[in-house]
């Protein structure tokens, strides 16, 4: 289950973080409303932990253009507001639950529990860039109406980049989402380069549209242009 943080102060958001992983969850970060609602529009998440205090766009406006935008994605909400209005005012604009700072981390688990055992009104089935499909039901993947065998790494690895379209996404960032915490691996190796060339191999070879380009000294990126 992949939880996108949205949390300004860095000693909390680093805590939540390490948590969510420890407990087992894919976790991404956002230190500001306009980072968070682009990760959020871009990315496929199972639930958001959204503070209210942002900068560049509080968690208000953030909750309000993504109800605006269709998403059904549960929202738990954290402020150091403790007052009635404001809670009321995040409820109304589509806020699934809110909690006040500060808070014990498993109130903030039971939590995040009961707003994702909720059934949405819509769910997305098939992750989409150009001519790329992948189902994640099925975990069938088609390119042009092909269909592409991957590993069950090469699976995880691609739904990671399809799911951050667009964003440019460092060799720890997918280090840490894509194997899991408690999987061992040399951290001076190129493990993930390796897998990125399984997936090109797979994925663009002999095709003229290019989706997964390298960002030097950043990482990778997955993208419809060159």
């Amino acid at each position: 289950m992949k939880i996108l943080i949205v949390e300004d102060e860095a000693k909390l958001a680093q805590v939540l973080h390490k948590g969510l992983k420890e407990s087992g969850y894919i976790a991404d970060w956002a230190d500001d409303g306009e980072l968070g609602l682009a990760m959020a529009r871009e990315g496929t998440f199972d639930a958001i932990i959204l503070d209210v205090m942002l900068p560049k766009l509080d968690g208000f406006e953030v909750l309000r253009e993504l109800r605006k935008a269709g998403s059904t994605v549960p929202i738990l909400m954290l402020t150091a507001r403790s007052g009635v209005d404001d809670r009321i005012r995040g409820l109304d604009l589509g806020a699934d639950d809110y909690l006040p700072k500060p808070f014990d981390f498993k109130e903030l688990l039971a939590r995040l529990r009961a707003v994702t055992r909720r059934p949405a009104v819509e769910l997305r089935d098939v992750l989409k860039v150009a001519d790329l499909e992948l189902d994640l039901q099925s975990r069938e993947v088609r390119r042009g109406g092909d269909l592409i065998n991957l590993t069950a790494k090469e699976s995880v690895l691609l739904e990671y980049l399809m799911s951050r379209k667009g964003l440019a996404l460092t060799r720890a960032m997918i280090l840490e989402n894509v194997w899991a915490s408690d999987e061992v691996y040399d951290g001076g190796s190129n493990l993930v380069e390796v897998y990125i060339n399984f997936l090109r191999k797979k994925i663009d070879h002999g095709r003229p549209l290019k989706l997964i380009h390298t960002l030097r000294g950043v990482g990778y990126t997955m993208q419809e242009h060159d």
